[in-house]
């Protein structure tokens, strides 16, 4: 079995907090996998996706990528993270602003390509994002971190504040973008996300357990 992701007993326990926000969680991913994880509010899920996309170091652990261990500077070009509520970050006044946000040199090609795998190449660059629909949004949100061509994509809570005709597009969207991509997908609520999931795991308090799809239904 070929891992793409494997993390050993990674934690995160600031020295502000009594208890780890992270504690000592194990993970294993195949290529071309999207992974669940299902937890409440505060239970680390926000907090590992951080740490994946290198925006924060772990207390402790090992993370490899294809057998080779990384820190997280490296996770930084091998992740891309698509905030919970992406559309409240866009700072662009144009779509062509919001993809040429720190790649000012990006050609045409290369961002058509991503609003095409996207399903938003019909929309001209000039189009304010703060226009588009709420699943257009967060079909941009994606196709800004395709820009950067993450081996490794991490969503957080990525159909919160959707209806249930753009949730249901969002996750085709999401089975598409498997095909060539690893998906890490955290939420609070499986429902329609189960369908897409190769490996499905639930988070609680920072213990992450491994737990069949069919018995997640049942939660």
């Amino acid at each position: 079995m070929l891992l793409m992701l494997y993390l050993r007993d990674l934690s995160y326990h600031p020295t502000v907090t009594q208890n780890p926000i992270l504690n000592r969680i194990n993970l294993e991913m195949e290529p071309q996998q999207l992974g669940l994880i299902v937890g409440p509010s505060g239970s680390g899920k926000s907090t590992l996706l951080e740490i994946l996309a290198g925006l924060a170091p772990a207390t402790d652990g090992q993370i490899f990528w294809r057998e080779q261990e990384l820190n997280y500077l490296y996770m930084q070009q091998l992740g891309g993270l698509v905030f919970q509520f992406p559309e409240r970050h866009f700072c662009g006044k144009t779509i062509l602003e919001e993809l040429r946000l720190g790649h000012p040199e990006l050609s045409g090609d290369r961002m058509r390509e991503a609003l095409e795998e996207v399903g938003l190449a019909h929309l001209s660059l000039q189009h304010s994002p703060q226009d588009l629909s709420g699943g257009q949004q967060r079909r941009l949100a994606l196709a800004v971190q395709l820009i950067r061509q993450p081996h490794l994509l991490l969503l957080d809570e990525p159909t919160a504040g959707l209806d249930w005709s753009m949730r249901r597009q969002l996750v085709s969207l999401l089975a598409k973008l498997k095909q060539q991509h690893a998906l890490l997908v955290v939420s609070h609520d499986a429902s329609e996300l189960l369908e897409v999931a190769d490996r499905c795991w639930t988070i609680n308090q920072g213990e992450l357990r491994p737990i069949e799809k069919e018995a997640l239904q049942k939660i």
